[in-house]
């Protein structure tokens, strides 16, 4: 191998200095800045999107607090409605329970009357009734008619004057 030789070493070193040395002024004259260029351009790409990020989160941190205020707020409306109604319908409530009971008290009071009013027919009923089966029953035992004033006296007697 012609590279082991020792007698070319010194003009192989030359040329590898000359070589490296032109490879890396070309490198840094054209490639190097166009990469440089690119990483620049990369890096202000990435900070720009960084920037607009975090202005994102704060716009987005904005619209979380105005949502769970805005939620707390309605629900304390819903609450705030929640219990005038109740309120509302406790009143309306106690409202027809005062009419019901006013409208059952007037039927009570009606169907007393009207018990009252049967019972004294009733018993003016059983006056006639016991006046007309006393006047029968006379008239079957004895064969004769009696006067309709003893047969009163005798019934209003038989009930303690009550009938």
């Amino acid at each position: 191998m012609p590279q082991f030789d020792s007698s070319t070493f010194a003009s192989q070193l030359f040329w590898l200095y000359v070589s490296f040395t032109l490879l890396l002024i070309l490198l840094s004259v054209f490639a190097l800045p166009k990469i440089a260029g690119v990483l620049e351009d990369r890096q202000k790409r990435i900070d720009a999107n960084l920037e607009k990020a975090s202005g994102f989160k704060i716009e987005a941190e904005a619209a979380i607090a105005a949502y769970e205020k805005a939620l707390a707020d309605s629900r304390a409306a819903a609450h705030r409605i929640f219990q005038e109604n109740a309120k509302i319908l406790a009143e309306k409530a106690e409202a027809r329970q005062a009419e019901l009971g006013a409208k059952l008290a007037m039927q009570i009071k009606e169907g007393e009357a009207r018990v009252l009013a049967a019972k004294d027919e009733a018993l003016g009923h059983i006056k006639e009734v016991s006046a007309e089966l006393a006047r029968s029953a006379v008239q079957r035992l004895l064969g004769e008619g009696v006067d309709d004033k003893k047969i009163e006296a005798a019934i209003a007697a038989s009930t303690g004057g009550r009938a």
